[in-house]
């Protein structure tokens, strides 16, 4: 009696209610979870190839099951019947399974098998959810049939729902095992009956999907059928590096860098990274975003993850496949799950250890790669404080001791005299700009080498105070260098001859009344070699270059009067003290005014500037 009950439950149909608040559910689903329609065949092709890997893993142990060599999905559509059908010959599901995996949201049989599998360390990446991903169907779709044959089963079931009250499961007959799930689409998604369409999503995000997808009567697989990032190191050759790089980049370059592994422990995740070796035409975008492909056991999730990749990396290409996120996460959940936080600090721990490690290995490329990037990685100096000391020793200066090749800290520190306790450094536009000033003759003279900061973001990290191994960073062009304590021997015998300074004490309170609100104060200086006079910014107030970034990029004018530094060993300004109280005020603004040309900037007037100077040339 028992079995004919079993028997007539199984050739009857019966209908069933979806679990409670499925309805609310599936409106969050076709309407709020998703930001794209595509992606529910993204999700149907992800179900379908997990259901193959399944039966694979499956009848590794299980010897009366067929491990079919030649899983395969098949995306067919007919315009007669508006229907759209991808079909697999995975493990199929019986009654049970329907149950738990189509009508319970979020259940999924195949997530008690993973939880199996990990306890006996398996490889999680061949198994998937499926769960909530399967109502993306209804985003495009009214009406969904899923015909169905366990493998090792004899019975096949037909499933069908509208996505409304609930489901009916039925049966049917199906010669071979697996799942064919058939889309009646609606009106307005009838553009997904398009083999164009259809091939671009497939391409975009089925791509390395493990399992081929044909369409229709193709007999060439649509995707690759196999994601390069799974394969061992040792397996892959360079040029399938190169081919697999120029097409996440469009590019037809050759990556400089190329970084791949699997971390395991906490989090589990592969990455297959890209360094260029041309610039990104957005690398200076002021979105700042990145375009690292996320991946969830090898489906394409999103390339604009954000907090995935810092924004300072944002030039990196390639792939990051995670073990440990959903399949069905939303946008919103990515930017504030943990996972992405631990995939980021691994991400950037691995690609500054690789960068310098290219560094010692292969210095030519790297100084290319750092020309082409190194001011986009300087970013993170200010913007992730726990990576600060392996950027500092990846980062590179040309300086006065050599224009034309770069040098690490680590080079610069090494040959520092002994009485040289910090990094000098000079900021402006251009090499060109700033190779000449006046600020670097006392320093040149006691053969100190000076940095060259030349990329707009020098200005922005160097206002942190860092320091690098004990360190600081000191500008030539701020007043408090403290030359005299780096005196050479040639320094020395100069004291010797050195003017008595209250020969200038007339000059320099001449000089203060005159120019009284545009310079803070007037000094001698002790860093002027062969130019008259320059200026220098106070302690504590913003450099030269960056009162200038501050006026171009942000508007603002911080209005920060500098100290004006006269040589009293030039002839010039020897011969304006020897006048004491007659020395003409006009030869007091053409000071100034040498010392806004030597800093790159205009006359104050340019008027009253050419009347002085054809009083002088005719005098």
């Amino acid at each position: 009696m028992a079995k004919t009950n079993k028997k007539t439950a199984i050739n009857e149909e019966k209908n069933f209610e979806f679990q409670a608040e499925v309805s609310r559910l599936l409106d969050i689903v076709t309407n709020a979870l998703y930001s794209n329609k595509d992606v529910f065949l993204r999700e149907l092709i992800s179900n379908a190839s997990d259901a193959c890997d399944r039966l694979r893993y499956e009848a590794l142990t299980n010897t009366k099951l067929s491990n079919n060599a030649d899983f395969s999905i098949h995306i067919k559509t007919s315009v007669e019947n508006n229907t759209l059908t991808i079909t697999d010959n995975g493990i199929g599901m019986n009654r049970d399974e329907l149950i738990a995996n189509l009508g319970t949201i979020a259940s999924s049989g195949t997530a008690k098998m993973m939880e199996q599998i990990k306890a006996a360390k398996g490889d999680l990446s061949l198994i998937g959810q499926f769960g909530v991903g399967f109502y993306a169907s209804f985003m495009v779709a009214d009406k969904v049939d899923v015909l169905t044959k366990k493998a090792g089963e004899k019975d096949a079931l037909l499933w069908s729902s509208d996505g409304q009250s609930g489901y009916s499961i039925q049966p049917a007959t199906k010669e071979e095992h697996g799942t064919i799930i058939t889309l009646h689409l609606k009106k307005d998604s009838r553009t997904y009956l398009e083999e164009e369409i259809l091939r671009r999503i497939i391409e975009t995000y089925s791509e390395h999907v493990s399992i081929p997808v044909f369409m229709n009567k193709d007999e060439q697989a649509v995707n690759e059928g196999g994601a390069l990032w799974t394969q061992p190191k040792s397996n892959i050759t360079k040029e399938q590096y190169t081919e697999f790089y120029q097409s996440v980049t469009h590019g037809f370059d050759q990556p400089a860098l190329t970084s791949h592994w699997k971390a395991e422990g906490i989090i589990e995740y592969t990455a297959l990274l890209f360094l260029p070796s041309m610039r990104p035409f957005d690398l200076y975008d002021p979105s700042r975003a990145h375009h690292v492909k996320l991946y969830v056991k090898r489906v394409f999730i999103t390339d604009d993850c954000e907090g995935l990749v810092y924004p300072w990396l944002r030039f990196v290409r390639g792939v990051i496949d995670s073990s440990d996120l959903p399949l069905n996460i939303s946008r919103e959940m990515l930017q504030t799950n943990p996972v992405v936080s631990k995939i980021r600090q691994g991400i950037t721990k691995r690609i500054l250890s690789d960068l310098t490690k290219l560094a010692d290995k292969e210095p030519e490329t790297f100084n290319t790669a750092w020309e082409t990037f190194g001011a986009v990685i300087k970013e993170g100096l200010y913007d992730a404080v726990e990576h600060r000391e392996a950027i500092l020793n990846l980062c590179r200066f040309k300086s006065t001791d050599d224009l034309d090749n770069t040098i690490s800290l680590k080079q610069y520190k090494e040959k520092m005299p002994e009485n040289q306790k910090d990094i000098y450094y000079i900021s402006g536009d251009s090499i060109a700009s700033v190779k000449n000033a006046p600020q670097l003759e006392g320093f040149k003279a006691r053969g100190i080498n000076v940095l060259f900061m030349t990329d707009t973001v020098d200005e922005f990290w160097l206002q942190h105070n860092l320091s690098y191994d004990g360190l600081n960073f000191k500008s030539v062009t701020r007043a408090g260098a403290d030359l005299e304590n780096l005196g050479t021997a040639e320094d020395k015998s100069e004291e010797k001859t050195k003017t008595d300074d209250k020969e200038f004490d007339v000059l320099l309170a001449k000089l203060q009344q005159v120019l009284v609100n545009d310079v803070h104060s007037v000094t001698l200086s002790k860093r002027l070699q062969d130019s008259p006079v320059c200026f220098v910014a106070r302690e504590g107030q913003a450099d030269f270059q960056m009162e200038k970034v501050m006026k171009i990029q942000q508007k603002v004018d911080l209005h920060n009067n500098p100290i004006l530094e006269i040589n009293p060993k030039h002839p010039l300004i020897k011969s304006l003290a020897e006048q004491g109280d007659k020395v003409d005020e006009d030869s007091l603004w053409l000071l100034f005014d040498q010392a806004r040309i030597l800093q790159g900037q205009a006359p104050k007037d340019p008027t009253a500037f050419t009347k002085r100077l054809n009083k002088l040339m005719g005098s």
